[in-house]
């Protein structure tokens, strides 16, 4: 069941569109993460969600009804952006249980969730502690747990654990996602960190100049990136033009052979690193520099012919800058990418 619906939403500042005919449709339970570099539209399409940005075309619809003129405090939306906007005057403790306190819970009936929120961020025993002691990233959890303290209908988060360390981070992201599932929280939350997306997302929207670029699950869109733009923001750089041709492609590194059936023609090439593999003999490369990933090296190869190549290999025997090798390429690591849209479709 859909509980949130976009149909053909656009923010216009002037004559610059910062979103432009986006349709979306979250549903129930579902959480959805948008990405895309900055300026791509997705923390406005976030405010327009929350009721904080005026449309300029199009509608949001929540539950079916239309939210125009719907004030964000009679959405049924909680809301965490990256400034916090906590209240300094209160402890931590009457900020998480703000939202419960206005709909007019009883004290008796919210401690101890709000005990169980602050725990679940990294803060246990916070309660009593003043907004002004806390570092930016105890504030960002403090912020979280009181978006979630009203069990909202639809949860909203703009760069939710941003200013975490990683260990924290990575944590949260596996203990929210068991949360959103528990409690059937339906989430949409904007992030840059891909890999936090990844992990807490049922599906994937990946923005370009105001507009979706792809859309997916975390596989589907990992797998099979929708453009080069797509290919690129999600950080693989193995990207080139290429004449396919009988199976296999004429690129700047040699002859590629490419996967299944492809129609021959102009195509974009894209090779994951782990299909650049270190071979007796094939394209000749010196390694440039090799970054320790923890179960596998990430190298960098300056190959005699094409640009820049990136492969990732065992930590055993793993070759040195410096070094030369030859590499070759698997099949089931190579995809061919979609024309690209016009204006970024």
């Amino acid at each position: 069941m859909t509980l949130l619906q976009l149909e053909g939403v656009s923010v216009r500042f002037g004559e610059r569109a910062v979103v432009d005919a986006v349709d979306l449709a979250v549903a129930e339970h579902e959480t959805v993460c948008v990405l895309g570099p900055s300026g791509s539209g997705k923390s406005t399409l976030l405010r327009v969600v929350a009721g904080l940005q005026q449309v300029s075309g199009g509608r949001v619809l929540l539950g079916g009804a239309d939210q125009a003129g719907v004030p964000v405090h009679r959405r049924g939306v909680g809301l965490m952006f990256q400034d916090h906007q906590l209240f300094p005057h209160r402890d931590v403790g009457a900020n998480v249980s703000f939202g419960l306190r206005m709909r007019g819970a009883r004290r008796a009936s919210y401690e101890a969730q709000v005990a169980g929120l602050l725990d679940l961020v990294g803060l246990p025993g916070a309660q009593g502690r003043a907004v002004a002691s806390l570092s930016g990233g105890e504030q960002q959890r403090v912020a979280l747990a009181r978006a979630l303290a009203p069990s909202p209908r639809v949860l909203m988060l703009d760069e939710p654990l941003g200013q975490l360390d990683r260990g924290l981070r990575e944590r949260l992201v596996v203990e929210l996602r068991a949360l959103f599932s528990r409690l059937g929280t339906t989430v949409l939350a904007v992030t840059h960190d891909q890999g936090e997306a990844f992990a807490l997302a049922d599906r994937v929207v990946v923005m370009r100049d105001g507009r979706i670029a792809q859309a997916g699950s975390p596989l589907e869109v990992w797998q099979r990136p929708a453009s080069e733009f797509v290919a690129r923001f999600l950080g693989f750089d193995n990207v080139v033009p290429a004449m396919v041709s009988g199976g296999s492609a004429d690129t700047p590194w040699g002859m590629v052979p490419v996967p299944g059936s492809v129609p021959d023609g102009p195509r974009t090439l894209l090779v994951r690193p782990a299909g650049v593999l270190l071979a007796g003999d094939g394209l000749r490369c010196v390694v440039e520099s090799r970054t320790f990933r923890g179960t596998h090296v990430a190298l960098r190869l300056r190959p005699e012919a094409g640009p820049q190549l990136e492969a990732e290999c065992a930590l055993a025997g793993a070759p040195s800058p410096g070094d030369r090798v030859a590499v070759a390429f698997e099949p089931a690591e190579v995809v061919v990418l979609p024309a690209e849209p016009a204006a970024g479709r």
